[in-house]
């Protein structure tokens, strides 16, 4: 079944292999105008909702998409991507798109504020994102869960952008206007995109 599906996966890739010059030339090295920060959800795949083409956008997805501040020994995976985006690829833009009924998001409002655990990695992961839980349990407390964690993950995009920031690189290349940082929020059920700049969300885009 696994093996199957799998041929059928390559056979339908090889069947969209209809630009051998773009893929001749993206050979020779990349140079993307985006990265893009999103979850790992597989009802909202970056490319097919910002229909980025191969080599426009250097992609790092997780759980809810977060970043977490600039940390040298626990955050080293994330900290390599952000790190050879900005400072080998030259990257212009960084995106971090949250979307609507996120399971890692989900998690995080659930979780206790006691330090324990009931997941090997899930909720010490989640966690990143205390403060933006903090916020909306604080100003939304009487809503609903459902609306609570709707406002918590486009706090949690916030709470991301401000996390960059920590990264040194980072804070240089925008300081410079070499680099912007923007925010966005896909509602996947409605088909709406917001934009997060200046502190602020934008309409949604239907």
């Amino acid at each position: 079944m696994i093996c199957s599906t799998l041929f059928n996966l390559i056979e339908d890739c090889k069947s969209k292999m209809k630009n051998p010059e773009l893929y001749s030339k993206l050979a020779k090295g990349q140079s993307p105008k985006f990265m893009v920060v999103a979850c790992s959800d597989s009802r909202v795949s970056p490319s097919h909702v910002l229909d980025f083409q191969p080599g426009e956008a250097f992609m790092v997805r997780n759980v809810s998409a977060l970043v977490p501040t600039y940390d040298k020994i626990t955050q080293t995976g994330i900290g390599a991507a952000i790190e050879y985006a900005v400072l080998h690829l030259k990257v212009e833009n960084i995106l971090v798109i949250g979307h609507s009924s996120c399971g890692g998001i989900q998690a995080l409002m659930k979780s206790t504020d006691d330090g324990s655990t009931s997941t090997d990695f899930i909720e010490n992961w989640v966690k990143i994102g205390s403060q933006a839980k903090a916020k909306v349990k604080s100003e939304h407390g009487s809503l609903s869960f459902p609306e609570q964690c709707t406002l918590c993950e486009k706090e949690a995009v916030s709470l991301s952008l401000d996390n960059l920031l920590t990264y040194p690189f980072v804070r240089d290349a925008v300081m410079k206007k070499t680099l912007a940082l923007m925010g966005g929020h896909y509602d996947f059920v409605n088909g709406a995109f917001s934009i997060y700049m200046d502190k602020k969300w934008s309409p949604q885009i239907v």
